[in-house]
């Protein structure tokens, strides 16, 4: 028979202002969650189940399944990544440990056990750098598997582990930790660097099943642009700005779809095209656009000519340029760069120069050669001179 608790109308977890929303705004360094959120907008493009994901509101991230459940209700799972832990196996004890000692309901376990208070059905998922211990183990097996199973050994071993540190403890809905061991997933995800290759390897294979083949550095600026993104729907606050926590899928495939057909626009472009509609695109003058093609058609006449400079120091200053635009792309789509397109098209100019007077004394100057290759980054459709709409 249900309890009163699981009778109760609970509220949509859309609606409900997040109970802290000082996070958003201290947030710094959260380079690893972002990632591990990128990870997620990518499964979203895939899956027609997630129907959204919050982010920074109620837990570090939130995905909402359309699957439904037996209950008719959608799935809220609530994600917590741990990027800063110790250099050490996670046990039972690391996630019953409280903040301080009587500051009850702070442990890891306590508090995702206590986001089971809204309509939707509540899963959990917790994501680390480290691996787990034995005991935990289970909880890192696909749901069904034979490990995991309620009632096998390792599973009742776990639940009287956890009743023993917090007897009777339940959540807002009357939910037990039996119902947190059979609906939490410990997601070990690794470093930074593997969980950023993986997200390169995914919208690689996401692309090829669209029918186009994209080059790296093409993945490198999508790549880019969800990075800032999520960065940007973290730093929001719920009030006023609740719809930026909060990406359906609809908005994430129409992103993807949208970028695919700018690429596949820009590879079929004449030689040039793309980057002079780029230039407008950023209010640029003819006659700035009519030097930038000048300058991209010598730099490519260069780069053809094997007797114009060693490869090793084209490759170099070709790295170089790359590198600058991403950094400089990278902050302008995080709103770090509050530049309008002339602006920023005078700082990338700029960023060039300074490479250029950077270079050993006597060298010969190579403004032109950088300038050209910014300009064939743009024409090659991975450099924007205005800020992007997500």
């Amino acid at each position: 028979m249900a309890t009163a608790h699981q009778l109760r109308l609970w509220p949509s977890i859309d609606n409900v202002i997040p109970k802290e929303q000082g996070g958003p705004i201290a947030r710094r360094g959260f380079s690893y969650q972002d990632e591990i959120a990128v990870g997620f907008l990518i499964d979203m493009i895939e899956d027609a189940g997630l129907a959204k994901i919050h982010f920074e509101t109620h837990d570090d991230l939130i995905l909402i399944s359309a699957s439904g459940t037996n209950e008719g209700k959608p799935t809220a799972e609530f994600v917590q990544v741990k990027a800063g832990e110790p250099d050490k196996l996670w046990s039972v004890a690391d996630i019953c440990q409280r903040k301080k000692k009587d500051a009850v309901g702070t442990s890891i376990f306590e508090t995702s056990l206590g986001r089971d208070e809204y309509d939707e059905v509540a899963a959990f998922r917790i994501v680390t750098l480290r691996p787990i211990v034995s005991d935990l183990a289970p909880l890192a097996y696909a749901f069904g598997a034979d490990g995991r199973m309620p009632g096998c050994d390792a599973m009742t071993a776990l639940e009287t582990a956890l009743n023993a540190r917090f007897p009777g403890l339940k959540s807002p809905k009357d939910n037990d930790c039996r119902y947190w061991l059979e609906n939490c997933l410990w997601d070990v995800r690794h470093d930074l660097k593997t969980v950023a290759k993986a997200n390169i390897v995914r919208l690689c294979d996401l692309a090829e099943k669209a029918g186009q083949q994209l080059l790296l550095e093409q993945i490198d600026v999508l790549l880019t642009e969800m990075r800032a993104w999520v960065k940007a729907a973290g730093d929001a606050k719920w009030l006023p700005d609740k719809e930026k926590k909060i990406v359906t899928r609809a908005e994430a495939v129409g992103w993807w779809q949208r970028r695919l057909a700018k690429l596949a626009h820009g590879a079929q472009a004449p030689s040039g095209g793309a980057l002079a509609e780029k230039m407008k695109a950023a209010d640029l003058s003819e006659s700035l656009i009519a030097m930038a093609v000048d300058l991209r058609l010598g730099y490519a006449a260069k780069v053809r000519t094997a007797t114009y400079m060693e490869f090793e120091a084209s490759e170099g200053l070709q790295e170089q340029v790359k590198s600058t635009v991403q950094s400089l792309s990278a902050d302008l789509a995080a709103g770090i760069l509050d530049l309008k397109g002339p602006q920023f098209h005078a700082r990338c100019l700029a960023e060039m120069n300074a490479l250029n007077a950077a270079r050993p004394s006597g060298a010969k100057d190579q403004a032109a050669f950088l300038k050209g290759c910014l300009y064939d980054i743009a024409d090659r459709c991975l450099l924007r001179f205005d800020r992007v709409v997500l």
